[in-house]
């Protein structure tokens, strides 16, 4: 198929339009949009996913998750053109948009070579807005939207400015490919492994007749040809190698992370308090280094893709883009700068305004490490002393007393620790936890895993030097560009960040906080959701345990947290009184 117009659903789709590269690759998109000869604004998204892989075939677990979280997503549409986390043209094109999907280089049906997030990738994304901005059923205004990878390049496209982007939606997608992607605190995420081969390596074009067909078309959806395994091979960069072999940050993962500060479109990004390990802190940090002046925060809870589709993000996503792509009064004017939908045990949230991030009006507080009754307290310990713990055991939990009245952690998190190992380096697992009356863990749903705890944090201690231009007492920067091994049984000070948080912690509830050699399990048994993709224990995909990345001659030992007249570790925590 190559460059059919139909008509169907109340939409002209045009299928797999050719959209040529400046270096004469021709890309394919599929474009949704009103019948009849009107200009529309375009909605836009570019991405390795497959265009013509269908939500329901390709992701059955996420579906039913999804259609059970949010059954408006099954009112008003045939779902029949759903895919992986982008919007849905039957729920947009009769407000008017032009909904336009592109395979990117070597993905679906898109031929080149393959490489994710990669400068050529961004340039590819700039052309095609370019394209989408000037066709004859174009209103010259191009907005791109969409979930994850969907949102991680808008950061890419943006400081090259291409002029046809009038606004970017960027839910849940990470700015730091080093920090947030590939490696957390310097240690190898598991992440790009299992993703890679699972989500992108399956609809690489040239995969043609031994992958999926799309269910509404009937083509192939990973290309009009079919390679063979070598030249598949030659086809794609070795994108979880490439992670695994660069231990410290270098010119490769600086290419794949944005210049903020040359962004100058207006955007909205909204982020996940329970996405552990990639789909929270980028949005912070990318929202707070943007030199947009026209720029919008959202934080929220449950699935990474159920808000993104429901009635409450379908309404964000339309009162933002109908303001900047159609000039409509939708009321974007009035909208807070900041929105957080406050989280409290059980799932409840409620929206609230704020003007800025971190919060004005924070109390920043010290709870500092007991060893005695292992808590976390207020008042400053003065004992000399040591705590140890086996790097593959279940480490050590503090915890404040019960608390007499309601107390709100909302921001961003952060430990120090004086800690020795018995060998030349550690792998130092932070969990921030919430504890009921008898003593049960208050878990929540996360973007990847439906049993999250309230914050993770990571650090190779070898990487612990402080960029301190970058640094906050409460969002330590790591240059992660050299390594500093440890002398065995000797302490080195560590500043640890935990990822942003909110959570309400009511009366007679603990705050607690785990310091581990491994990853955080929530009790150790499979959450085991139908059709799920990986197991989910309470980090997602999210997990770090590559023996070649953490060699147990090095990491499977003993460490131990030093107490002293200056040592004195302690949980940085952000306290929120009344507005």
């Amino acid at each position: 198929m190559d460059g059919k117009t139909e008509v169907r659903d109340g939409m002209r789709i045009d299928w797999d339009a050719p959209i040529t590269m400046d270096d004469g690759v021709v890309m394919r998109a599929d474009v949704f949009r009103p019948v009849g000869e009107s200009k529309s604004p375009v909605i836009l998204s570019y991405g390795p996913y497959a265009k013509g892989l269908s939500f329901q075939e390709g992701y059955k677990s996420n579906w039913a998750r999804l259609a059970k979280a949010a059954p408006e997503v099954l009112q008003g549409s045939s779902n029949k053109y759903q895919n992986w986390e982008l919007v849905d043209p039957e729920k947009w094109v009769p407000d008017g948009y032009a909904c336009v999907r592109i395979d990117s280089r070597g993905a679906g049906r898109s031929p080149g070579h393959l490489d994710v997030w990669s400068p050529r990738e961004a340039l590819d994304l700039y052309h095609c807005i370019e394209w989408a901005g000037t066709q004859s059923w174009s209103n010259g205004k191009v907005g791109i939207n969409g979930i994850s990878y969907y949102a991680m390049n808008q950061w890419q496209v943006a400081p090259l400015k291409p002029p046809h982007l009038a606004a970017m939606c960027i839910w849940e997608g990470s700015s730091d490919y080093y920090r947030e992607l590939c490696r957390h605190g310097g240690i190898l995420s598991d992440f790009l492994s299992s993703w890679y081969p699972r989500q992108v390596a399956n609809v690489q074009y040239g995969v043609g007749e031994r992958g999926a067909k799309s269910v509404v078309t009937g083509e192939a959806v990973a290309g009009s040809e079919t390679l063979s395994e070598a030249e598949l091979k030659r086809n794609c960069a070795d994108i979880p190698g490439e992670a695994a072999h660069r231990r410290l940050h270098d010119d490769y993962y600086a290419a794949r992370t944005a210049d903020f500060a040359a962004i100058e479109t207006p955007l909205l990004s909204a982020a996940n308090w329970g996405g552990m390990g990639l789909h929270t802190r980028g949005n912070f940090e990318g929202w707070l280094r943007a030199g947009s002046r026209q720029k919008w925060l959202e934080v929220h809870g449950d699935t990474h893709f159920t808000h993104f589709y429901n009635n409450y993000g379908e309404a964000l996503q339309k009162k933002f883009f109908g303001h900047f792509l159609k000039g409509e009064k939708t009321g974007w004017e009035k909208q807070p700068r900041v929105s957080l939908n406050i989280r409290h045990p059980g799932e409840r949230f409620e929206l609230r305004a704020e003007n800025e991030w971190p919060l004005a009006r924070t109390r920043w507080t010290k709870y500092y490490f007991d060893p005695d009754g292992l808590e976390l307290r207020i008042d400053v310990p003065s004992k000399d002393t040591t705590l140890s713990y086996r790097t593959t055991g279940d480490g050590l939990t503090l915890h404040t007393p019960p608390l007499t009245e309601s107390l709100e952690i909302t921001g961003p998190v952060a430990a120090k620790m004086w800690l020795s190992s018995e060998t030349i380096d550690a792998d130092v697992f932070l969990a921030l936890r919430v504890l009921d009356p008898a003593g049960k863990e208050v878990s929540f749903i996360g973007s990847n895993d439906p049993r999250v705890p309230i914050g993770l944090g990571w650090l190779r201690a070898s990487q612990r030097k402080l960029d301190p231009a970058q640094s906050r007492p409460y969002r330590p920067w790591h240059t992660h560009d050299e390594e500093l091994p440890l002398k065995p049984g000797e302490p080195v000070e560590l500043d640890i960040e935990i990822w942003p948080t909110c959570i309400v912690v009511p009366p007679g509830y603990k705050i607690a906080l785990t310091i581990c050699g491994k990853d955080y399990e929530y009790d150790g048994t499979d959450a085991g959701l139908p059709n799920a993709p990986y197991p989910m224990k309470g980090v997602g995909p999210f997990t770090h345990a590559n023996p070649k990345d953490r060699s147990p001659d090095i990491f499977a030992c003993k460490n131990t947290l030093h107490f002293g007249a200056d040592m004195k570790p302690y949980l940085l925590l952000p306290i929120i009184g009344e507005p």
